[in-house]
């Protein structure tokens, strides 16, 4: 199992792949780490040498803001938005919805679980 940026990535996978494991790297970003390295992108984790391992970690480290480093860099940013007290700031403080999406119905993701309100009842028609 190779260990690139403090993740364990699968090795049954294939390298495009597995490199999406690692927070901050998508589909787009694991492909141009592996042209820029000249790794067949159907190549399997497996399969790559200590060597190409070493290479993809090196790259990464030098070239690319991932794991701890860029959720600190996320964490501080919302922090930023709530100290200043703007809008974003506000939602992400009451746990709301921040890019303008609607809350009358859904957005549960961001507010939990529905909570029953007391006295309400169904009215039978």
């Amino acid at each position: 199992m190779a260990r690139i940026a403090g993740v364990n990535i699968p090795t049954n996978k294939r390298v495009e792949i597995g490199l999406t494991y690692i927070f901050g790297i998508g589909h787009f970003k694991s492909k141009e780490i592996c042209k820029k390295i000249g790794i067949p992108t159907e190549k399997r984790v497996s399969e790559l040498s200590d060597d190409e391992v070493l290479k993809i970690r090196e790259l990464i480290d030098s070239e690319y803001h991932v794991e701890g480093e860029l959720r600190r860099e996320v964490a501080v940013n919302i922090k930023r938005l709530m100290d200043l007290g703007c809008y974003r700031g506000l939602r992400h403080r009451k746990g709301l919805p921040v890019r303008g999406q609607r809350t009358h119905t859904n957005a549960r993701t961001r507010k939990g679980p529905a909570k029953a309100i007391a006295g309400k009842k169904k009215s039978v028609i």
